[in-house]
């Protein structure tokens, strides 16, 4: 079970925005700097900057919840990714206990094509502005 969250205004708690089908990896590995000289035999590596591509989620679509999220678009907004819930009555709350990842970042929605016998989807991209961590 995994929900995608925003933190509340005050800074407290998080609300659940939307269920998500998928997300793309929450972090990249840092860039290996080459340090390699003529004198060396094998080629040597510093770590350099830790790339931070966007972070996608696909969900499925709902008019509600999609204009809920473009509310908060083009807004620097803390968001969270929390694995595990508990499940009663047919109704998923989030727990984060199996992690909780957290950062702030920019939110841009859109409405997925479709075809024939498929799910209507929409895709959450987030341009991370801090490091996504564990919290």
């Amino acid at each position: 079970m995994y929900s995608f969250l925003m933190k509340s205004t005050d800074g407290t708690s998080y609300t659940k925005l939307v269920d998500i089908k998928d997300f793309s990896d929450l972090s990249q590995p840092p860039e290996a700097l080459d340090t390699t000289t003529l004198t060396d035999y094998q080629r040597t590596h510093i770590l350099g900057i830790q790339e931070s591509d966007n972070i996608t989620f696909t969900c499925n679509y709902d008019k509600t919840d999609y204009q809920t999220l473009a509310q908060l678009e083009n807004t620097e907004t803390y968001f969270a990714v929390w694995l595990g819930g508990t499940e009663s009555g047919g109704t998923v709350t989030p727990s984060g206990d199996k992690g909780k990842f957290s950062f702030k970042g920019y939110l841009t929605v859109t409405k997925s094509g479709a075809g024939v016998n498929e799910v209507q989807n929409m895709v959450v991209t987030i341009a991370a502005s801090t490091p996504v961590v564990l919290s």
